[in-house]
């Protein structure tokens, strides 16, 4: 593993670890044995029943239902390290006010949603009612299925028959917000509050709102104000990690260009500053336009000194840099951008696009993978012939296992993972080319699972895709 080392910085720059705190980062979900996938948050299992809680409302399942529960699935945009609850609509997934439901069964009933529609096109305020209702349930059960665009659609239309419902402005907030579109959820977060002074919910996601923005005084601002209103110990636990985020930034200074944002403290200097934007522009064009993603808001960049990255970040010895919606990285005893930041700037920038590009739905496998991808790492021959030898006694890493956070993972397997990871890349840029990366984070965006993804961007599973791996390492590096 290729280590960086200056003046007063050691790393290892293969372990540049993305965290994906979201709007769902601690959500679960159920895969039904029909095949079914509910995403949901506060699930549990007892007498026999699985409930939880989705955007429609709370539901309770017979455990046989369930074919099995994918704990703490990838979320979806960068935000605090939250548990976050999307905001209750005022219906069920059958909702339609006394009318034919428009979800049954599994799917939307389009007739019965367009006579709802109908209906209310003559203004009359119950019929308004019930079709925002029924925009709102295809809304949640679009959303429950993994397809925010829908979600969205159905959303802004339930919002456009009732223009001053809170519900209706918070349910079109959240999703905005789980798709990285902080400023413009901060617009429906805005007339929400008009409308509910008061409102918790208003305020925890508008903490999320401003926190996304960069903007870590009104987010602190805003997630006392719901702890106030409402305490919770999700909200509690964001707050503390942007106070500590304040006021370690509290002598920060600031620079910035066109996409990026940049704070650093009084160990980096302004030089270092400017070199790093510089080097970071070049860089998001050519990694933008490889992933064919731009992203909405700029991107925030934070230098620490090494002391103050470990306290800040509380993350494993073995990190060299985080980006949890914000790039962190410990820059202490640097005064230019050696070869290896530049390498670890393409890294997470790479990250920050992935994150964005799939919603914050890419598998960590697949994110390591295309991020050392894009910083020039590439496997060797020694770590093939390593990897080769853990296929063949039947030990290579489980790319199920490999698909959620790696913060926890074992030291002594972290360099496997990053090795596997990097070897799955670049045996499909081998067979497809790099549009078949660029085609598979397309299809994380909108595919049910990861796995799904992979068959239907390249026609492999799991199990297909390490045995190409491995075959491409065989074929590669072979002495």
């Amino acid at each position: 593993m290729r280590r960086l080392a200056s003046a007063g910085w050691r790393m290892i720059a293969a372990c540049c670890v993305v965290v994906c705190f979201t709007a769902a980062s601690s959500a679960d979900v159920i895969v039904l044995k029909n095949g079914r996938r509910i995403v949901a948050v506060n699930v549990r299992e007892a007498d026999g029943k699985i409930s939880g809680e989705t955007p429609a409302g709370t539901f309770t399942l017979p455990a046989p239902m369930v074919e099995r529960i994918e704990r703490d699935a990838p979320g979806s945009s960068p935000a605090a390290n939250l548990r976050w609850d999307p905001p209750r609509a005022d219906v069920s997934s059958d909702a339609g006010g006394g009318a034919q439901p428009v979800v049954r069964g599994g799917a939307i009933d389009l007739e019965a949603l367009q006579r709802l529609r109908r209906a209310a096109s003559n203004g009359d305020a119950a019929a308004v009612a019930r079709a925002a209702d029924a925009e709102s349930a295809v809304s949640a059960f679009e959303f429950n299925r993994g397809d925010l665009d829908e979600a969205l659609v159905h959303a802004g239309r339930a919002l456009a028959f009732e223009p001053a419902k809170e519900t209706l402005l918070l349910n079109v907030a959240y999703l905005r917000l789980r798709r990285a579109e902080f400023g413009t959820a901060l617009g429906y977060l805005e007339r929400a509050r008009r409308v509910a002074p008061d409102s918790p919910e208003g305020a925890k996601l508008t903490g999320w709102a401003y926190y996304g923005l960069n903007r870590l005084p009104q987010a602190v601002e805003e997630w006392r104000r719901s702890q106030r209103l409402r305490p919770d110990d999700d909200v509690a636990g964001a707050l503390a990690k942007a106070e500590r985020d304040l006021e370690a930034e509290r002598n920060f200074r600031e620079d910035g260009s066109e996409h990026f944002v940049l704070r650093y403290d009084g160990a980096a200097a302004p030089e270092l500053a400017r070199s790093i934007l510089r080097q970071l522009e070049d860089d998001f064009r050519s990694v933008s336009a490889a992933l064919d993603f731009r992203p909405a808001e700029p991107v925030a960049i934070l230098l620490y000194t090494n002391r103050a990255f470990a306290d800040i970040t509380r993350a494993p010895a073995w990190v060299g840099a985080i980006n949890d919606g914000r790039i962190r990285i410990p820059v202490q005893g640097l005064v230019s951008v050696t070869p290896e930041l530049a390498r670890v700037l393409r890294h997470e920038l790479t990250h920050s696009l992935i994150a964005g590009k799939t919603r914050g739905r890419c598998p960590v496998w697949l994110q390591e993978g295309v991020a050392q991808w894009m910083d020039g790492s590439r496997v060797g021959p020694a770590t093939a012939a390593s990897l080769a030898s853990l296929y063949d006694r039947h030990q290579d890493p489980s790319l199920a296992s490999l698909e959620g956070s790696w913060m926890n993972l074992p030291n002594d397997f972290v360099g496997t993972a990053y090795a596997w990871a990097l070897a799955v890349v670049e045996s499909l840029v081998r067979a497809g080319g790099p549009g078949d990366i660029e085609r598979l984070l397309d299809r994380m965006a909108s595919e049910a699972t990861p796995e799904a993804a992979v068959r239907s961007a390249v026609r492999l599973d799991y199990s297909a895709l390490n045995r190409l791996t491995v075959e491409y390492l065989r074929s590669n590096y072979s002495r």
